[in-house]
């Protein structure tokens, strides 16, 4: 008999997260993947998430974003998606709904402001400050673990510039987010998504383990209804965007995307 509170969605806090070394391969390249902008849902506006029942706050335009600790420039309050996203978004959480929980959204649909400022000023400056030796190619593509390129490139648009990628959490509905065993954007190895999956049963933390269960329930909720997560960030999901169509084998039909 199930003790605890996740009822029906029990078996997916207990079922493990595979390997992402293979994802992370796949990672690469994915924005030369083409981009079905004929599809119709490639033409589908961007959406308010709260209209569609879904609870959050942008992380860069809050003042309470450790480990930023100020709104970011550029940050707007929106939490913006593709029609489609929205709408599969609101199936989850209808699912998550019988045990008494639901998604909280910390980012969706960025201005180029905030990529740019991420990619060009902040990671850059955080990963020379903690190895002084790192520069050049070395340094661009450890940036690049987490932080996309920002382009006006419409072949190869940066994930939340496209309104199909969302970084997101599970919580208590209206109240405490579940432990995930990171902050949210806590850009080291930590935040990889099966990081608890490779840490043996005699040397786990009790909290490592909740972790472990919660970032399992996350990862099959949401690939259940069709999204792809990012192999590092155990938070990024995304749906119809050319990351997605790599880890998939989909067809990208989302390009980039503007609240004009």
């Amino acid at each position: 008999m199930d003790e605890t509170p996740f009822g029906e969605l029990t078996p997916l806090r207990q079922t493990p997260i595979p390997d992402q070394a293979a994802a992370r391969l796949r990672r690469n390249g994915a924005r030369a993947l083409p981009i079905a902008r004929s599809a119709p849902s490639g033409n589908e506006p961007l959406v308010d998430l709260p209209d569609f029942g879904i609870a959050g706050e942008n992380y860069y335009f809050s003042e309470r974003n450790p480990p930023y600790w100020r709104r970011i420039d550029g940050a707007i309050p929106d939490l913006l998606v593709r029609r489609g996203v929205a709408e599969k978004l609101a199936s989850v959480n209808a699912r998550l709904a019988h045990a008494g929980l639901e998604l909280f959204v910390f980012d969706a649909w960025r201005p180029r402001a905030v990529q740019s400022y991420f990619h060009d000023v902040w990671m850059p400056a955080e990963l020379h400050k903690r190895d002084p030796a790192l520069s050049g190619a070395a340094l661009l593509e450890a940036v690049e673990c987490y932080w996309a390129a920002p382009t006006s490139d419409a072949a190869s648009p940066a994930p939340h510039e496209t309104g199909a990628a969302v970084d997101l959490s599970l919580r208590w509905r209206g109240g405490e987010l579940l432990w995930m065993g990171s902050l949210f954007d806590d850009v080291t190895e930590i935040a990889h998504r099966d990081r608890f999956e490779t840490t043996g049963t005699q040397d786990i933390s009790y909290s490592d383990e909740e972790a472990r269960a919660n970032r399992r329930l996350l990862h099959w909720v949401m690939s259940d209804a069709g999204f792809a997560g990012h192999p590092n960030e155990w938070w990024h999901f995304s749906w119809g965007d050319q990351l997605w169509a790599a880890f998939t084998g989909g067809e990208a039909h989302y390009g980039l995307a503007s609240p004009d």
